[in-house]
């Protein structure tokens, strides 16, 4: 898709937002370590434009440095995060979309999403909204135990020390 195919609301809504800058073929997500792109297409009816959303995420045994991941530990971490990742579209505030559908290989996963907004803004904000909720649900689903690499390793250090930021405000422990 080139960006004059793309329509004119979702173009200025996904370029005033912080999080999206163009490429080639959409906008990339910046905020995510994750490779997150976003296009956008002409919709059906009244709306302003449909929204497809890709988020490119490690298999555990890519990103485990120490060791390979068993059989049974990969397949159940999968099927848990394509299962989570079935309510993404809770955290945007939209009610037209499509099922996620995830995509596998042995080093990669490709999770990819389609919604209608009613406008476009509101549809760039779902999108980044279902970008974050995908990049929660990976970093929520990191099995213990092994050492990771780069994205993953970033994440959870970024989000340890989140968490104890927020515990020293409510003046308690970090555990």
């Amino acid at each position: 898709m080139t960006a004059d195919e793309i329509p004119e609301p979702a173009r200025r809504a996904l370029d005033r937002h912080d999080a999206f800058e163009q490429i080639a073929d959409g906008y990339e997500c910046t905020t995510t370590p994750f490779d997150a792109t976003v296009r956008a297409r002409p919709a059906e009816g009244e709306r302003d434009a449909a929204f497809e959303i890709a988020v490119r995420v490690p298999t555990l045994d890519a990103v485990v440095t120490d060791q390979t991941v068993g059989g049974a530990v990969a397949t159940d971490w999968f099927e848990t995060f394509e299962r989570r990742l079935a309510d993404a579209y809770h955290a945007a505030d939209v009610r037209e979309t499509d099922e996620p559908v995830l995509d596998r290989d042995d080093e990669t996963i490709t999770a990819t999403f389609g919604l209608r907004a009613w406008s476009a803004s509101s549809g760039v904000d779902a999108a980044k909204a279902v970008i974050d909720f995908t990049e929660g649900t990976y970093v929520q689903g990191v099995v213990p135990g092994y050492e990771y690499g780069e994205p993953v390793a970033g994440l959870l250090e970024r989000a340890q020390q989140n968490g104890s930021a927020d515990d020293a405000a409510r003046g308690g422990m970090p555990l």
